[in-house]
């Protein structure tokens, strides 16, 4: 038999489920500017009707609704969204890596301009051109010391000044390890809270909602798959569960985070000299140029790493070794046809600049020898085949020093020979070319992950609007549900208050 009190219990029903989607709705309304919220819904449900089917049920025409159910609060959420908002945001920490350190080296090498090292040299060759056409003019001579020196000054101060900015990129490559350990251990962490709360049946929105955050602010440090881990226990079949987070490399899968064990896995980042020789987490030591992309692998192609071949790479360290290799070339080259002239004491065998050893730091090493600095009358102008004839003032070495930009010849490839000139120029050409690649990959990644984000904050961002209209919707229910209660109220009181009366 159907109870007396039936209609009762389906409006109650019908209250609670529309009070709970009020509830819901004020939730949605309440977290409408918080960062990584994702709006909420009620899923209602039909419960089980009456009467159920079995070998006792009563002989009734046919089953009664009981009413409504509200089953769960979920998150409206979609994943392969994250998943493309992710891969957006990794390229975007690359190359926002790779673009800001080259911007940095561009601000610093200055070219072109009239500060540059290529507007020192022509200033230097002018004055030894000067100094050709008035080999004893002592003016001319003290000019050409001047800009020499002023061509080791920028050497110098090209070669510190990029030694600092990859210092600064060192530390920020500790500083990104340290965040992403940080955020490893964070994951972990949310990882067992939700653990903790699904196997008594809940879903723990808030607590996705944080570990969503904190996997979008992950994928801007490396590229990683996930994968969910049901929870045991009485956990919902619609509950998400842990995550485990992998990385991909080419020596294999590294876990990051192990949903199952509860364990987050610790990057260290060992070098030598600033360069970055080797990653080491989860157990294994990878080679930088297996990282997977992100910003830090960007970081550490900027500012320098050691490759399976022993060979140390990155924007900056090529950059200050092709430095140290032209600074070597130059003064090596120089001495070496300067020590064929001779001085206007008819000295020979004079070095113009103290020679230097290939290897690190050359372009800091660059000094004038003690006889340039003593005496501008040592810079040997005149050519040893013009001694006889008391001709030492002349100045055919010193237009064979004036030429020596053009002439000097820098290996450039193994089978290719530039000049000191086209050698600085190939320098400058090759940064640009990086430094436009750059920036144009990082725009169009931005571009993408601004269109994605959209698409996120389409479906799973609060809509007030939206939220008003649902608020009117459930209200509308709520109330026709306590009209029930009303009718039905006034219908048993009509029952029992007014049975045995008649005839009365």
């Amino acid at each position: 038999m159907i109870s007396t009190f039936h209609g009762l219990q389906v409006a109650k029903r019908g209250m609670d489920a529309q009070q709970s989607a009020l509830y819901t709705v004020g939730q949605n309304i309440a977290n409408a500017n918080t960062p990584g919220y994702t709006r909420q819904r009620v899923t209602f449900e039909a419960s089980t009707p009456y009467p159920t089917p079995g070998m006792n049920r009563p002989g009734v025409t046919g089953q009664l609704g009981t009413g409504v159910d509200a089953k769960t609060i979920e998150r409206v959420r979609d994943q392969f969204l994250d998943v493309q908002y992710r891969g957006e945001t990794v390229k975007v920490g690359y190359w926002n890596a790779k673009s800001a350190a080259i911007d940095k080296m561009e601000e610093i090498l200055n070219e072109p301009s009239e500060d540059g090292l290529s507007a020192t040299f022509d200033q230097f060759f002018e004055a030894l051109q000067d100094v050709a056409a008035n080999p004893s003019n002592a003016g001319a001579r003290s000019v050409a010391r001047e800009r020499a020196n002023a061509i080791a000054d920028t050497f110098t101060y090209l070669s510190t000044s990029l030694e600092v900015i990859q210092g600064d990129l060192q530390s920020e490559i500790d500083v990104t390890v340290k965040q992403m350990n940080s955020v490893l251990e964070q994951i972990n962490n949310v990882n067992k809270q939700i653990n903790d709360i699904e196997v008594h049946g809940y879903l723990p929105n808030d607590l996705y909602d944080e570990r969503d955050r904190l996997l979008d602010e992950l994928s801007q440090f490396v590229e990683f798959d996930i994968q969910y881990d049901q929870t045991s226990g009485n956990s919902l079949p619609v509950a998400e569960g842990t995550v485990t987070v992998t990385m991909q490399t080419a020596n294999g899968p590294v876990t990051l985070v192990n949903g199952q064990t509860r364990q987050a896995a610790a990057f260290t980042i060992n070098d030598t000299d600033g360069s970055v020789t080797d990653v080491r987490v989860g157990g294994q030591t990878l080679s930088p140029a297996n990282l997977s992309q992100g910003k830090l692998k960007g970081l550490i192609e900027s500012a320098g790493y050691v490759d399976e071949n022993g060979q140390t790479k990155g924007v900056y360290s090529d950059m200050l070794a092709s430095l140290d290799k032209m600074a070597f070339e130059f003064v090596n080259w120089f001495n070496s046809q300067h020590e064929q002239g001779v001085t206007l004491d008819g000295q020979t065998g004079v070095s113009f600049f103290n020679p230097i050893t290939e290897g690190k730091g050359n372009a800091k090493s660059i000094t004038l020898s003690n006889e340039i600095i003593q005496s501008t009358n040592n810079i040997a102008a005149a050519s040893q085949s013009e001694i006889e004839g008391d001709r030492k003032g002349d100045g055919s070495n010193a237009l064979a020093l004036a030429n020596f930009r053009d002439s000097v010849l820098i290996q450039l490839t193994d089978d290719q020979t530039v000049s000191m000139k086209e050698y600085y120029q190939s320098l400058i050409g090759q940064m640009a070319v990086n430094g436009q690649q750059a920036n144009r990959l990082k725009g169009n990644s931005e571009t993408l992950q601004q269109a994605v984000e959209q698409r996120k904050q389409s479906t799973s961002s609060v809509s007030i609007d939206e939220e008003m209209s649902n608020m009117i919707q459930f209200q509308h229910a709520y109330n026709a549900s306590a009209r029930m209660v009303t009718m039905i109220d006034e219908m048993l009181d009509r029952i029992i208050n007014g049975l045995g009366t008649g005839g009365r």
